[in-house]
């Protein structure tokens, strides 16, 4: 059963519509990547359809040889570009990623809190862990998940401790008595752990309004108690409605255990959507997106899934689950690998079509290949079902995909009674806390 009456809704500003073949489109745009108008344009599309959010998602490494076809994680810093499109928008919350791994909390709690201070209450933190860039920060390896999260909880605790070191309460500013502040409130946290020593207090108010709402992404078991504990949001990988249920389930198990209520926890996936004005069209579109995606590639991706090896198979023989071999265990994401193996284990694909796939094809996220009715319909199942809070969306193929998810997608779920049909309030956690 739904948590909430209404989805939550934020769209990815990483321009997921032009990756691949997308980009070569006449008209796409692709020049002012670098630039903030693209990224404007798509944050006032998403404020005049009353979403709760825009968000950048970040990498701190660049792997090379995808650059050859496609942008990859080329891209402008997150925070300054989060801080520009400030001036743009109005009403939408403002939600930026800064990794644990790699930062200091006294400057991530600094920069955040100015961000809340300047956009009045929109600010927003994508909590990572980060999985790669390591040798960009002086460090021979990558910790493994349980070290990240360790780092991960005290950075958090810092930074909120930071936060609270100057509360809004101590600004007195009063000018008959040439008192500004109350200083028995603005106290240092003398913070010393296994990461960190950190003094405090900051050297900034508190925002006095509502405060800033967190997102965590990662999937881990560490990963999704880390959620369970300080989380309002987790950008989800859930390909299929078992594996969201699944995620869901964990989310307020950990909440519950960290004395949170479920429903202050929202599972929000991220939904590539491949619309067209047709199925066909649609279709036709994410074929023409992944056209230079070998054969050879795709079987690597289902052999590094599911540990079996399928060179020389011809494309009519079926894989089947006495295919797979036992105890197999990926590397790559646990839930993705999930998806696949269920595929193979329901249906007993040919070669062929499980290599057509979208699950194969294209990115980690949740799929929807057709229509803005098929996508509606699609989104209502999962949401009614309790399997979703929402979703992040991550248009693809053209920006034909970006226009209709916010002219006609969100509309739809509006009309529906789903989403809102307007703002009620003009802060992000007014946003997500709205009935």
């Amino acid at each position: 059963m739904k948590l909430r009456p209404k989805l939550c809704i934020g769209m990815s500003l990483a321009p997921t519509w032009l990756a691949n073949e997308g980009w070569r489109a006449e008209g796409s745009g692709i020049e002012g990547l670098y630039g903030l108008e693209l990224a404007a344009d798509v944050a006032c599309r998403a404020e005049a359809a009353h979403l709760d959010f825009v968000f950048r998602p970040d990498a701190s490494f660049l792997p090379l040889p995808v650059m050859e076809q496609s942008f990859g994680f080329s891209s402008l810093d997150p925070m300054l570009l989060i801080t520009a499109l400030m001036h743009r928008t109005r009403k939408i919350g403002l939600l930026t990623t800064i990794s644990t791994t790699f930062g200091e909390p006294y400057l991530v709690a600094r920069q955040l809190m100015s961000l809340h201070w300047l956009s009045q209450g929109r600010a927003g933190w994508n909590v990572v862990t980060a999985l790669q860039g390591h040798e960009n920060f002086s460090m021979t390896d990558m910790p493994g998940a349980e070290a990240r999260y360790a780092r991960a909880n005290e950075f958090a605790d810092v930074v909120r401790a930071l936060w609270a070191s100057f509360p809004a309460e101590a600004l007195v500013v009063d000018r008959a008595s040439g008192r500004y502040a109350d200083t028995d409130l603005i106290l240092p946290i003398d913070h010393r752990g296994a990461y960190f020593a950190v003094k405090g207090p900051m050297n900034l108010p508190e925002y006095p309004g509502p405060r800033l709402p967190l997102m965590q992404a990662g999937g881990s078991a560490a990963g999704v108690d880390f959620a369970g504990r300080i989380a309002d949001m987790v950008f989800g990988l859930t390909q299929d409605i078992d594996s969201a249920r699944s995620m869901r389930a964990q989310l307020s198990a950990r909440a519950l255990a960290h004395r949170r209520q479920p429903r202050d926890l929202r599972l929000l996936p991220g939904l590539s959507l491949y619309l067209g004005d047709t199925r066909e069209e649609a279709q036709a579109l994410f074929q023409a997106n992944h056209v230079r995606v070998t054969r050879d590639q795709r079987l690597a991706r289902v052999t590094e899934a599911l540990g079996v090896d399928l060179k020389g198979w011809p494309d009519d023989r079926r894989l089947t689950a006495a295919d797979l071999p036992a105890g197999f265990v990926s590397a790559r994401s646990p839930a993705h690998c999930d998806t696949i193996r269920r595929i193979v284990e329901r249906e007993a694909p040919q070669l062929g079509e499980l290599l057509a796939r979208p699950e194969i094809l294209a990115s980690i996220h949740w799929q929807i290949v057709g229509t803005v009715e098929d996508a509606a319909e699609e989104i209502t199942r999962w949401f009614e079902a309790g399997a979703i809070d929402g979703f992040i969306a991550v248009p693809g193929g053209s920006v034909r995909s970006l226009e209709l998810t916010l002219g006609e997608l969100v509309p739809r779920l509006a009309e529906a009674g789903l989403f809102r049909k307007d703002y009620s309030g003009d802060t992000f956690l007014h946003h997500l806390t709205e009935d």
